[in-house]
């Protein structure tokens, strides 16, 4: 029997042996109301554009995931954005502004009454359209309340599991919802270490906001008819069986009787959503004890002083050269290390141990492996072998293991400013790069109600609002800036009765009390997803919650017991935000850049944000910025005493005095902007090692400046082929390799093989070392040998130039500060198939370091030459032996290959995988380093300012 014709015969045996009554969507009206009735002003003119792949649908029922897991057929609208998406980067040479909606949607208010695919009104004052094209939801209520309603309806929608999924990530409990698959266990083992919360600080939050004034009043209604909106979705999805099938794939719902629960939302839900989005996004520093056995080992092999300047040189805090988003010569100083800094509490060498989050492990989550289901196992009764099958979909987790614990800076802007753009009006090309995931984080939709209006891009479960998108005459978009938010105390233990301390003592000093630590728990169960043996288990997670924050690691300070906790500054806050967002989508307030400002100066998680209208662009850095004592070093652990704590703190609301407006990086009408996640001005210290003189935010500068300079105006288009192109550059070809070929090139190569590489990498560079298809939907590379002999060279080289001048122990700890590459196929790190590349690595350091062998002046130097002791011909074998060793590496060994590619396959190592959150799939799609939902907008008119 054919594959077809099988699945075929399966959904049949789904229909009538489990006799599901399954519709796709609730019933339309038969009539829609004609467009203009739900007409908005609009300032864009047909030259506003967004897309956000895979598609706007991401709920499936039961019989569509079966429809393609076994005939590879998706429901309805959720991959028609992927194709658009994918194509930009065989399309984007010659783009004209024409063609841009070839590549994007169109992202105009309203619907064409010819374009209306489907009119549903769930109440009597909001109506929801949804077009023909994407299927995405616009929105539109007579009251404010009606569309808050209509945009939780159009939420749950499109994302009710995801959203599921995420309120229980929220609460370290996603193992008794989803099961307990390894990646599920890592997942909420990394969430509950970061953000444990008790439902009295979710609900505390919720209060909080209700006391700030009108608009927190405001947002709480919001937030309440949101949740009416989600909880009758569910209602009527459950009973009319056309809720998303991973209910039944995971027990929550039996596949016969239809007896299960699909629990309605409540406020905190959305607080445990919004602390997932503000732990992914919108949270800088924390890595102060890695930075503290950095500075260690460099003691430890260099002496006090001189491992004092290494840790200083490798760290760049403000380094001259790195590629700034204001460059204008505005200087916003925040959190560098103070010259005589007091206070720092650096661990005693070989101390430094993690907190264990894991306690009572059973079952899977210990040793023992349990054999079939029980009897009286919950799952569903009946359930066929094609059934229990499906449910292996599972097995690897429903959600990726690192999604909160591997970095998140990979969102871009590129903003030219109207002195310089098509019609003297500003051009703007943005997005936030959230991830690759089927579905989406995000979703898309349009909103239109008393005091809101606006299309764009929300995180799915907390969109009241459009977080991301435009209104009726400005857009605006963000990056994650990664300011430093977060500090390390090291707090002293202790014991009640006096007694001798221990690094497992349970209670600490707060000012000069021994007072108990809090312990946060949580009792996770679960059952198995297969009758064929899957294990079952069981564990306890626990934190410990001190006033300077959640215990990560314990260790000695001068041979004395501490607890090092990490104390952010949005812990607590994550749902303070709420009213900059809430501002954002309100035409009364945004009429200005500066207004713009203004509202995002109400947001305190760590973001760069970005504006553009027919007029003006701006530039604004949010976030809850701590005050800290000037002696302070906020990129080392301070000990735990009043001295050093936050200026203004609060223990009991973990509030503080934060620095105003004027300090936070902010410009209207620079020349240009570009962001891809790096420094923001000068002085403004950024967390974490490595954001020196080569970072991919060049790859965006480079050609935003070009434009700017060439005196044309630029277009929409030009700007987006600007950032395409730098989209499937690699870095380190563009940037580092001429310096490699430099030092190469000091001597001729003799030796065939190596010259031969030496001038396939020359020609690589030199036709601008992209990692491009020879024509689109080849999978093969122009370049494809150059690109694979770099693949393998770059580790090799970075360890043969710089482990034997910092010795093993310094370079591995400088290792894992900062990792030494990140290329897309990523086979160095964890995380394979994600997109985003190159932001992490190590091509700043071996920048400066090559330029000083060849005897330039470097700004911002390293501590001392490294590469072959400094000598240019020794630096010289270096290259040329690790070089010798990458091209003697074969396809297979650079390329491992995974479950999803061959090993050897360069191209499908390279790919883009939306990585499933349930259980429909997507095809992979060809590398691009670009936002996952994006924005080109160019506003013609504008709203008189008065």
């Amino acid at each position: 029997m054919s594959r077809r014709k099988a699945g075929i015969a399966l959904l049949a045996t789904v229909a009538t042996g489990w006799a599901l009554t399954i519709a796709v969507s609730p019933p339309a009206t038969a009539q829609p109301p004609p467009a203009s009735t739900f007409a908005a002003p609009d300032h864009c003119a047909a030259q506003c554009f967004d897309v956000l792949p895979p598609g706007a649908n991401g709920n499936a029922t039961l019989a569509e995931i079966l429809a393609n897991r076994t005939l590879g057929i998706r429901p309805k609208h959720s991959a028609d954005q992927l194709g658009k998406y994918a194509n930009l980067a065989g399309g984007y040479p010659g783009l004209t502004n024409e063609q841009l909606s070839t590549f994007f949607n169109t992202a105009a208010f309203g619907v064409p009454a010819d374009q209306v695919e489907s009119t549903t009104s769930p109440r009597s004052d909001v109506t929801i359209v949804r077009d023909k094209t994407l299927g995405m939801p616009h929105i539109y209520g007579t009251t404010r309340s009606g569309t808050e309603f209509g945009a939780g309806y159009a939420a749950a929608q499109d994302r009710l599991w995801l959203m599921d999924l995420f309120r229980h990530v929220g609460r370290g409990q996603l193992t008794p919802f989803a099961g307990g698959a390894p990646a599920n266990r890592a997942l909420e083992q990394t969430f509950w270490a970061a953000a444990p919360y008790t439902e009295a600080d979710l609900q505390a939050q919720i209060d909080r906001v209700a006391s700030a004034g009108p608009a927190g009043q405001q947002a709480l209604q919001d937030v309440t008819d949101y949740l009416a909106g989600i909880n009758a979705y569910i209602d009527q999805s459950h009973r009319g069986r056309y809720f998303p099938g991973e209910y039944v794939l995971t027990g929550h719902v039996d596949a016969i009787t239809n007896a299960g629960e699909i629990e309605p939302f409540k406020a905190t839900d959305l607080v445990a959503i919004a602390s997932v989005v503000g732990a992914l996004f919108g949270a800088g520093g924390g890595g102060e004890v890695q930075s503290a056995l950095v500075l260690l080992a460099a003691q430890n092999a260099f002496g006090a002083q001189a491992g004092q300047r290494a840790w200083a040189a490798f760290r760049e805090q403000n380094d001259p050269e790195a590629v700034l988003t204001l460059h204008d010569g505005q200087a916003f100083p925040y959190a560098a290390s103070p010259a005589q800094a007091t206070g720092v509490a650096l661990p005693d060498a070989g101390t430094v141990t993690d907190e264990p989050i894991v306690h009572d492990p059973t079952g899977s989550a210990g040793t023992q492996q349990v054999g079939p289901a029980p009897a009286g196992d919950p799952r569903p009764s009946g359930a066929s072998p094609e059934l229990e099958s499906l449910r292996g979909i599972f097995d690897r987790g429903v959600l990726p293991a690192d999604l909160l614990s591997r970095p998140h800076g990979m969102s871009n802007a590129l903003v030219v400013s109207g002195a310089h753009g098509q019609n003297g009006n500003p051009v703007a090309v943005f997005g936030p790069q959230t991830g690759y995931f089927a579905p989406q984080l995000l979703i898309l939709q349009e909103l239109q109600g008393p005091g809101i209006s606006a299309r764009g891009a929300s995180f799915a479960g907390v969109s009241m609002y459009v977080q991301l998108g435009r209104g009726v005459d400005y857009a605006w978009s963000a990056t994650s800036a990664n300011q430093d938010i977060i500090d390390t105390y090291a707090v002293p233990l202790c014991r009640p009765d006096g007694g001798p301390v221990t690094r497992d003592s349970e209670y600490y000093l707060f000012h000069g009390q021994c007072v108990a630590m809090e312990r946060l728990e949580r009792r996770n169960e679960w059952q198995p997803t297969l009758a064929d043996g899957t294990a079952k288990g069981a564990y306890t997670l626990r934190a410990l919650r001190t006033k300077y924050g959640v215990v990560r690691n314990r260790g000695t300070v001068g041979g004395k017991p501490v607890a090092f906790t990490t104390l952010r500054s949005t812990y607590l806050h994550e749902v303070d935000s709420i009213i900059g967002f809430q501002q954002f989508n309100n035409p009364d307030v945004v009429r200005s850049a500066a207004d713009f400002q203004r509202a995002a100066n109400n947001i305190s998680y760590t973001f760069n944000w970005f504006y553009a209208d027919a007029e003006d662009i701006a530039y604004f850095n949010s976030g809850s910025n701590p005050v800290r004592p000037s002696t302070v070093d906020p990129n080392l652990p301070v000990l735990a005493e009043p001295a050093n704590e936050w200026l203004g703190w609060n223990p009991t609301t973990n509030t503080a005095s934060y620095t105003p407006f004027a300090q936070h990086p902010n410009s209207i009408n620079q020349d240009y902007y570009i962001s891809w996640n790096n420094k923001q001005a000068e002085q403004y210290t950024a967390a974490g090692f490595g954001n020196g003189s080569v970072h991919r935010g060049d790859l965006l500068d480079d050609r935003v400046k070009s434009l700017v300079d060439s005196g044309v105006p630029v277009t929409p288009a030009a700007l987006t082929r600007a950032m395409a192109e730098a989209a499937l550059v690699d870095l380190r070809a563009e940037q580092v390799l001429p310096e490699l070929l430099r030092v190469i090139d000091a001597a001729p190569v003799t030796d065939p093989a190596l010259a031969n590489a030496v001038s396939q990498l020359r020609a690589w560079q030199a036709a601008g070392s992209l990692r491009r298809e020879t024509t689109p939907g080849s999978h093969n590379y122009t370049h494809a040998d150059a690109i694979r002999v770099l693949d393998a060279w770059w580790p090799l080289l970075v360890r043969a130039a710089f482990e034997p001048g910092l010795g093993s122990p310094l370079y591995t700890e400088l290792t894992r500060a900062v990792q030494v590459d990140e290329p897309p196929s990523d086979t160095h790190g964890t995380t394979p198939h994600k997109g985003s590349s190159f932001q992490y690595g190590w091509w700043s350091y071996v920048d400066k370091d090559l330029r000083a062998v060849l005897g330039e002046q470097v700004s911002g130097g390293l501590d001392r030459r490294y590469c072959g002791g400094g000598l240019l011909t020794q630096c010289r074998q270096v290259l040329l032996d690790s070089l010798a060793k990458a091209v003697a590496t074969p396809a297979k060994q650079v390329y491992p290959g995974d479950a999803d590619c061959s090993a050897g396959d360069q191209w499908c190592a390279d790919t883009i995988i939306h990585r499933p959150m349930g259980g429909i799939t997507q095809n992979k799609i060809g590398w691009q380093n670009r936002p996952t939902f994006q924005q080109v907008v160019h506003f013609p008119t504008h709203r008189p300012t008065s």
